[in-house]
């Protein structure tokens, strides 16, 4: 399906620009930190900088997450039912998942747009960029949810796939019932 081909090669560039995200922050946050330390100066936008770019690093972690089924959730109930059962759950799952992708996507464009012509205090640069994420991850959550909502209906997910959460490590293995 070239919806799926889209999503995945996207999540492949969105691993690379979190990667490069994360050096940007940890050279500027490190130099920082020698900076004062050892020249009793510092890096001005070090501070502003990382704090936007984990701000856009966690939204595009999200979007990867949710692509993989990553997110963490409880199959108590959903263990008990059988295919049909299972079916719709995960089907009014993914219909209030874009109920609140949309929410956000309404949230964050507004924002965005009232804070175009705001500037930061460091960087002097538009404050909708601290916004913008929520717009992103919005459109590009719900079209994974829209993909994934459209393989559900039409038969495309295998009985084995319809409970879509990821256990925690800690949780307890092999069913002994230790904590």
């Amino acid at each position: 399906m070239l919806v799926q081909q889209f999503i995945d090669g996207f999540c492949k560039v969105l691993n690379v620009v979190m990667a490069l995200c994360l050096a940007v922050m940890v050279v500027l946050v490190f130099g920082n930190v020698v900076m004062r330390y050892g020249f009793n100066s510092g890096i001005t936008l070090s501070e502003e900088l990382s704090r936007w770019l984990f701000v856009w690093m966690t939204f595009m972690g999200a979007v990867i997450a949710l692509k993989e089924h990553g997110h963490l959730g409880t199959d108590m109930l959903l263990g008990r039912l059988g295919p049909a059962g299972k079916k719709f759950c995960l089907g009014l799952s993914y219909l209030a998942m874009l109920f609140i992708c949309w929410l956000l996507f309404k949230g964050a464009y507004q924002q965005t747009v009232i804070n175009l012509g705001s500037t930061s205090a460091v960087m002097e640069v538009t404050m909708a960029w601290v916004y913008a994420p929520g717009v992103v991850f919005a459109v590009l959550g719900g079209l994974i949810l829209l993909t994934d909502l459209f393989r559900l209906l039409t038969g495309q997910v295998r009985d084995d796939d319809l409970v879509m959460v990821q256990e925690s490590e800690e949780s307890p293995h092999g069913g002994s019932g230790k904590a």
